[in-house]
């Protein structure tokens, strides 16, 4: 499976962009908040989940695991696909999208291109209980997105789920490194 490419992107278009890795040009479906972020002809990496089907196969990109790891979680939902849960991530920042899910925001969640009302129903009643408590940050938000919260990242990469993650980071004092904020979750 392909989990992760670094390279520079050369090519956008509506809903993915064309990530060039050492010559070779791999499409990569993206959300919204991360398509807005990708530069032409700049350097980016892109957490993948390599979608494999009988006739094809598809590539869905995330600039942090946190996406990545909300999309495999909306994958588990029946009736969502990975265009589906694509949509659902386009309908705003990943921590919005996920804090709807945790306080059952259905509507919220309808907002997404062909997600009608009993789906997005199902997907709050399904993982509410599992993407962590409802005001627990993923990152911190600017004009342009979510930045990446490293040690979140860094809990998950470790074998966290995004629950126990946010939990174990919950309440820790501002200001302190990546370091100090993995060492006290870890602590916990």
């Amino acid at each position: 499976m392909i989990a992760r490419l670094s390279g520079t992107i050369v090519e956008k278009t509506e809903k993915s962009a064309i990530l060039d890795v050492a010559g070779v040009g791999y499409e990569v479906f993206v959300a919204s908040v991360d398509h807005e972020n990708l530069v032409l002809n700049e350097p980016a990496t892109l957490y993948t989940y390599h979608h494999v089907r009988d006739i094809s196969e598809e590539l869905f990109g995330f600039s942090s695991l946190v996406g990545k790891r909300l999309f495999e979680m909306l994958l588990t939902v029946q009736s969502v696909g990975p265009k589906a849960a694509m949509a659902i991530l386009s309908v705003a920042d990943f921590e919005t999208v996920r804090n709807a899910i945790a306080q059952n925001d259905a509507a919220v969640i309808a907002q997404a291109a062909g997600v009608g009302r009993k789906t997005a129903e199902r997907v709050a009643l399904d993982l509410h209980d599992k993407v962590g408590g409802s005001t627990m940050v993923l990152g911190k938000t600017t004009s342009r997105g979510v930045i990446r919260d490293d040690a979140m990242e860094a809990l998950m990469a470790l074998g966290y789920s995004l629950a126990d993650a946010a939990e174990r980071l919950k309440d820790l004092p501002d200001g302190l490194t990546t370091e100090e904020k993995i060492r006290q979750a870890l602590a916990r």
